[in-house]
């Protein structure tokens, strides 16, 4: 995976503007929200929600032999705009502890609702298993 990023650019902080794989094996992970294996929200928090998802993805990666290291894409969708703004340290933490320092091309979408009533925070992810 080869992390692009054009002469003059800023580099970006906390994804990469793009990312690029030569081949390998893929895993499209459809969006993910922060709640436990019995589709129950333990917080309403969007930290605790946004921890959950993440190890949601991690947990689903896993079935397949894959880590979050294998990210090349993720886009979320939030609910609460300033709500994520004003927890953004934290969030940046809780990323870094469950993903690493891996920092894939991503989005990240402010969304008037989302499917489920309490969801705060979904992502979709794309990950590539290089040989």
């Amino acid at each position: 995976m080869k992390h692009l990023l054009p002469e003059g650019w800023p580099r970006p902080k906390g994804y990469s503007n793009a990312v690029s794989v030569k081949s390998g094996r893929t895993i499209y992970i459809a969006g993910l929200i922060g709640w436990n294996e019995d589709e129950e929200f333990e917080s309403d928090r969007l930290t605790d929600q946004f921890r959950k998802t993440l190890e949601n993805i991690v947990t689903v990666l896993k079935t397949d032999n894959a880590g979050p290291e294998h990210i090349v894409r993720m886009t979320w969708y939030i609910t609460d705009k300033q709500e994520y703004l004003d927890n953004l340290k934290e969030i940046g933490a809780i990323y870094r502890e469950v993903i690493g320092k891996n920092f894939p091309a991503m989005a990240c979408v402010e969304v008037s609702a989302l499917m489920e009533d309490r969801a705060k925070i979904e992502i979709e992810t794309t990950a590539v298993i290089e040989p």
